[in-house]
Formats: structure tokens, C-alpha cells, sequence
């Protein structure tokens, strides 16, 4: 998987891939050639997993300014337009 190309193009490509090898006609040459390809896609897929669970992990510890309440965010008022008070 070159770095242009988009975790699910390597993802169908996968499953391409696995769709030939199940149909069992193809040789053992050539099994073992997809085979090596499956490996490295999905080694490159995982690793681009891992980076995104640890990107959405840093955003949510990120959110100091949340504040949580029972579990959910708190409620907290503001002014609008109309200088009506809201609570959000």
C-alpha cells in the first residue's frame, strides 16, 4: 500500500485478495504472491488504524474544557441575541 493509496481501496483491495484465494483456483505460487501483498496491506492498514485511534484519543483528552456531570457534559447557561439566558 503506497502512500497515496486510501485505507479502503486497500481495504477492498484485501478483500479481493481473500475473495481469489477462497475460490482455491489459483497455484501455490501464486497464493503465496497474494499472500505476501494480503500481509503487507494489512500490516499498513493496522498501522494507519493505530495512528487514527491515538489521534481521536489525544482530541478527546483535548476537551479540558468539557466539564462532566453525572456522567454527562454540564449544563451551562449563556446569553443569546435576544439577551434571553439558555441553558446548553
Amino acid at each position: 500500500m503506497n502512500e497515496e493509496q486510501s485505507f479502503e481501496k486497500a481495504f477492498d483491495r484485501l478483500e479481493e485478495i481473500l475473495q481469489k484465494m477462497n475460490e482455491g483456483k489459483i497455484s501455490l505460487d501464486s497464493s503465496l504472491k497474494l499472500f505476501e501483498e494480503a500481509n503487507a496491506l494489512i500490516a499498513k492498514c493496522n498501522d494507519r488504524l493505530v495512528k487514527a485511534e491515538q489521534k481521536i484519543e489525544m482530541l478527546i483528552k483535548t476537551r479540558s474544557e468539557i466539564e462532566i456531570e453525572n456522567g454527562s457534559p454540564k449544563l451551562q447557561k449563556f446569553e443569546t441575541d435576544n439577551s434571553k439566558s439558555m441553558e446548553i
